[in-house]
């Protein structure tokens, strides 16, 4: 696991290619691994029927040999006893074999040797082991290697005996110099290692493939058995590691031929593929390794100035959009140029509305101001100062509400009018009419005549309409010319004589109505109530958006 903190890019990529390029290292070894058992497998069964192949030309080669000797001990000569005749005849019939006959008589002395003119004194035969056994078992022996007197060289025999009818025993010999079987192994293919052995009934080399000069020599394997595939090690004193070998044993000779080769000389293109494997992961390895570093570099870069660019846009600085390589990167440039044009829009927005804010609680400390001044004039008391105050405070807080949800758009009328008066209707529905236009009004004059509505409200209710039981109030409004005309008509069946002081209400309706939006007042006490008519110019009235006012109703 990584130890904590942050790493470069570089090292995650690096990470990537390992696990990407280890596992297929890994089953290239195991496949490999078993591709060298199916070719050793492979191989061994070839180097079985190679022995096999050895074994059978080696008894080819002897069954020829004895096959010989008795076709000349058929010879006329060989039986009356006329030697000089026989060796002629021998001699010819060996012409190019590579075989030479030789005539024992019963004390095992040479009679005959075709190596050699005829007459040439000769001694005792140098296997006589091969001829007494002939003699013994009335069959062909074959010899193991044994170096020849007259020879001077390594060879074998193949002794078969001869009874004639009227003289002593004699002993019928094929000899053979053993290098002439080396022939028998040069003719099998051996590669990779591999070579080739014949060897005696005493494991004495008979040929080698290996090397000439051990011929006459014990093999320099322990050896046991026929057709098996081991691994075996050398003879004591001998040096060199463990070395697979395959025997097939010959029934008729009783010699062995073997298959050998060193276990490292098997092993070793196994090795070899092995070294190429791991040198080439190494290499490959360090070009991921390269490469990972390459492009950590390519992509740490971007990544780097894309962590400048967004510590600019932390602090408020200007962020451009940079087109790099990497389409991801270039992306998030992008959104990191487009967050900075959105927060200066935001802030340049968040001080407009602190402006606002700013203007409108100055607005808003100025009428609690007026209210206060003139609420503390028309009041006896102060609790009748606190009643009258707290409820005007109350209507600027519904004309507040409405200004803050409205926002810049501004505040529709009808909305405005219905909350200031809501506080106030009777229950009856029907006491009270409202209709006119949609009209939406910018936020200062909507705060001005929320402020008129309520006041005219509060007297419906204490003296007017709302006062008694069957009072009705009629609110209507319409945009006519370039004047929004609101009318107020309250119906009281049976009005109070009204006081005529002037209270705070009026002075809200002339000052604030009349002194800040230029509105012409008109009110009428009538029988049957009061009728109060606005007339203010449109163009005090709407949002700046919005200055096309409604058609006329």
């Amino acid at each position: 696991m990584l130890a904590a903190g942050p790493k470069p890019i570089s090292l995650f990529l690096f990470l990537l290619i390992a696990v990407t390029i280890i596992p297929a290292i890994a089953v290239s070894v195991v496949l490999l691994q078993r591709n060298n058992d199916a070719q050793r497998e492979v191989v061994t069964t070839l180097a079985e029927a190679m022995a096999g192949s050895i074994a059978e030309a080696i008894d080819r080669e002897l069954n020829g040999m004895a096959t010989t000797l008795r076709v000349l001990s058929t010879t006329p000569s060989l039986a009356s006893g006329s030697l000089e005749d026989f060796y002629d005849r021998a001699r010819l019939a060996l012409a190019g074999t590579g075989s030479y006959f030789i005539l024992l008589d019963e004390k095992h002395r040479q009679l005959i040797n075709t190596r050699v003119p005829f007459g040439t004194p000769l001694g005792p035969t140098s296997d006589p082991q091969s001829a007494d056994l002939a003699l013994s078992k009335g069959g062909t022996v074959i010899s193991g290697t044994f170096f020849g007197k007259v020879s001077r060289e390594w060879v074998f025999n193949v002794a078969m005996p001869f009874i004639p009818k009227d003289g002593p025993p004699r002993v019928l010999v094929m000899t053979r110099n053993a290098e002439t079987l080396s022939d028998a192994l040069s003719q099998q293919l051996l590669r990779g290692g591999w070579n080739a052995s014949v060897v005696d009934q005493d494991n004495m080399v008979i040929a080698s493939s290996f090397m000439s000069s051990e011929v006459g020599k014990p093999f320099f394997l322990e050896l046991g058995g026929s057709g098996m595939y081991r691994e075996a090690e050398p003879r004591e004193g001998i040096p060199g590691g463990t070395y697979i070998t395959i025997v097939d044993k010959s029934h008729y000779s009783g010699w062995k031929a073997i298959v050998w080769a060193s276990t490292a000389s098997v092993e070793e293109p196994m090795r070899r593929s092995l070294r190429m494997l791991l040198v080439g992961g190494l290499l490959v390895i360090a070009i991921g390794t390269a490469a990972a570093w390459l492009l950590g570099r390519q992509i740490a870069g971007p990544v780097r100035r894309l962590a400048r660019d967004a510590r600019r846009l932390g602090v408020g600085e200007p962020v451009h959009a940079i087109e790099y390589p990497i389409a991801e990167v270039a992306t998030v440039s992008s959104a990191l140029a487009e967050a900075a044009v959105d927060r200066k829009q935001a802030e340049n927005e968040i001080r407009l509305l602190m402006r606002e804010v700013a203007h409108r609680s100055k607005n808003q400390l100025t009428v609690v101001a007026s209210m206060a001044k003139q609420t503390a004039r028309s009041a006896r008391t102060f609790a009748s100062f606190q009643d009258a105050f707290q409820k005007r405070l109350y209507g600027l807080a519904r004309s507040t509400d409405l200004l803050i949800a409205g926002g810049a758009a501004g505040v529709e009328l009808r909305e405005l009018l219905a909350i200031q008066i809501d506080p106030f209707r009777p229950d009856d529905a029907e006491r009270l009419q409202m209709e006119g236009p949609n009209v939406r009004l910018a936020n200062q004059p909507a705060q001005t005549i929320g402020l008129a509505v309520h006041e005219l409200a509060t007297n419906a209710a204490k003296y007017g309409a709302f006062s008694s039981a069957t009072g009705s109030l009629h609110l209507s409004w319409r945009v006519k010319g370039d004047a929004l005309v609101i009318t107020w008509r309250e119906h009281v069946p049976r009005l109070r004589r009204r006081s005529g002081r002037r209270g705070f209400g009026t002075e809200i309706i002339e000052r604030m109505l009349g002194g800040t939006l230029d509105a012409e007042i008109s009110r009428v006490f009538h029988r049957d109530g009061l009728e109060c008519v606005f007339k203010i110019p449109v163009a005090r009235l709407f949002p700046e958006d919005a200055r096309s006012a409604p058609e006329a109703g």
